[in-house]
């Protein structure tokens, strides 16, 4: 049984994460980022900082089984194509890009590591399903929107290009961008489908999230783009510090209020009342965490609410983290080492992963 760079190497890893902490590896991240002049972007530079304290020491040895044996299920789950996803989802492309991106979590990137092949294979999948219009999307696949897919592909792809500098996966990245930013509605969001109609708060934080990974690969974002889409996100929020769904009106709810939060991360909004008052509300989310609750749109509430916590960093991470990582461990099915969700078991274990690994802080979208 293969074992992923962060078991086989735990020295290594501490001293990577340190390393990319203090911004001494992963010069292709800077160097492309450098590409765009920062007056040309609407996007204020993303808030890196010192790793938060402690943050090595809870991925505890619970901690890299559990990521180790969940790898190694999801592994074996890619279909032929590359792609991942099984029933209705087979060929997802969110899935897919999903699974992508928990393997590079581990260490990995395209073509080097225990899981470069995966990654690799899921690239050409994702790549080979981009429309000449930068359209990411796969007919026959189920989806719950094909912008849902649109963002995670375009954001698997920014984080690839990234890591490789790969001209092949600049070309569909820079097509892919241009759809989001073609498709942005009046209001300053997106919705289910590539056109200009209506927008709702889940889809645009897909795109404003895979935007940024573009922005920081070096790839130019127009300053309007960004600022309609803070507007739109500061108007979803309701006076409880949660965000609705649509601008109509609705109550909030963790998940959409978790991605509201991360919306305005995504953009360079930080320290904002909007902000302190999002946290606040997810705050409130810790006892049902601890006590196991489980509501519609888990595993896309958390893997927002990581995020959220993460870049915030100490006191809200610091007990945000060990809450969810114990939740997800006491989940995981110890026979397979798979994660289970309604979506698919693949959708599941790759949003688990991706929510452990984040004290690897390998992935460009979450350095700190």
């Amino acid at each position: 049984m293969r074992r992923p760079f962060h078991s086989l190497f735990p020295t290594i890893r501490l001293a990577l994460i340190g390393a990319i902490g203090l911004g001494t590896i992963n010069p292709l991240v800077a160097s492309r980022a450098a590409e765009t002049p920062k007056e040309a972007t609407g996007f204020g530079e993303a808030r890196h900082g010192k790793i938060p304290e402690g943050a090595a020491e809870m991925l505890t040895a619970e901690t890299d089984r559990a990521i180790n044996s969940g790898l190694v299920w999801l592994a074996r789950q890619q279909n032929v194509d590359g792609s991942f996803g099984s029933a209705t989802y087979r060929g997802n492309i969110a899935v897919t890009s999903l699974a992508g991106l928990a393997f590079m979590a581990s260490g990995s990137s395209p073509g080097r590591g225990p899981y470069g092949a995966n990654i690799d294979r899921a690239l050409v999948y994702v790549m080979e399903n981009t429309s000449p219009s930068g359209f990411i999307a796969v007919q026959a696949a189920a989806t719950h929107g094909p912008m849902y897919s649109h963002g995670f592909g375009t954001l698997f792809l920014a984080e690839a290009y990234g890591m490789t500098n790969r001209p092949e996966i600049r070309e569909k990245l820079q097509k892919a961008v241009r759809l989001i930013i073609d498709t942005q509605n009046n209001e300053g969001g997106w919705r289910y489908q590539p056109v200009r109609r209506d927008a709702d708060l889940s889809v645009t934080i897909c795109q404003i999230n895979a935007l940024r990974a573009a922005r920081n690969a070096g790839l130019f974002v127009p300053k309007e783009t960004v600022e309609n889409c803070i507007r739109y996100v500061k108007q979803s929020q309701n006076p409880d510090g949660g965000f609705r769904y649509m601008l109509v009106g609705g109550a909030s709810a963790f998940p959409r209020s978790a991605a509201g939060v991360v919306a305005l991360y995504s953009a360079a909004v930080y320290d904002t009342k909007e902000v302190e008052s999002g946290l606040a509300y997810l705050r409130q989310y810790m006892p049902e965490i601890k006590l196991g609750s489980r509501y519609s749109h888990y595993f896309y509430g958390h893997y927002y609410a990581a995020q959220a916590m993460w870049i915030r960093g100490g006191d809200d991470w610091n007990a945000w983290y060990p809450a969810i990582r114990d939740e997800l461990i006491h989940r995981q099915l110890a026979t397979t080492g798979h994660w289970p969700d309604s979506i698919c078991n693949e959708y599941g274990t790759a949003m688990a992963l991706i929510i452990l690994q984040m004290p690897n802080n390998f992935l460009p979208i979450f350095q700190r």
